[in-house]
């Protein structure tokens, strides 16, 4: 689960803001690359996975492949994603779109191991 108040997009929506049908971003999600929440039964994307451009960040698919290998739930994903780490300082999924991306990378790898 995300945080209350955390801001959410639709899947049809996400798929406009990058400029793909929407049948793209579901083969994504059905890959695992991405991970949906589902609020009152409609798939939503939190928007940190994004930049202002509408790109997906090349990290967020990265992060979850890496700790979906080493066998966390969806909802451990979501929960180190966007739980306030004070090593880093903030939440991981805020370090993805800056220069401590990298480390947001290796601690993801360590931990699936």
């Amino acid at each position: 689960m995300l945080p209350d108040g955390e801001p959410v997009i639709t899947v049809p929506d996400a798929a406009e803001r990058m400029g793909v049908v929407v049948t793209c971003l579901q083969n994504l999600l059905k890959q695992h690359e991405l991970i949906a929440v589902t609020k009152d039964g409609v798939a939503q994307l939190p928007e940190k996975y994004f930049h202002a451009d509408g790109t997906i960040n090349k990290f967020v698919p990265g992060v979850i492949k890496l700790l979906s290998d080493g066998s966390y739930t969806d909802e451990e994903i979501l929960q180190f994603l966007f739980t306030e780490d004070d090593s880093l300082p903030g939440r991981p999924v805020d370090a993805l779109h800056g220069h401590l991306a990298r480390e947001v990378m290796r601690r993801a790898q360590a931990m699936a191991l």
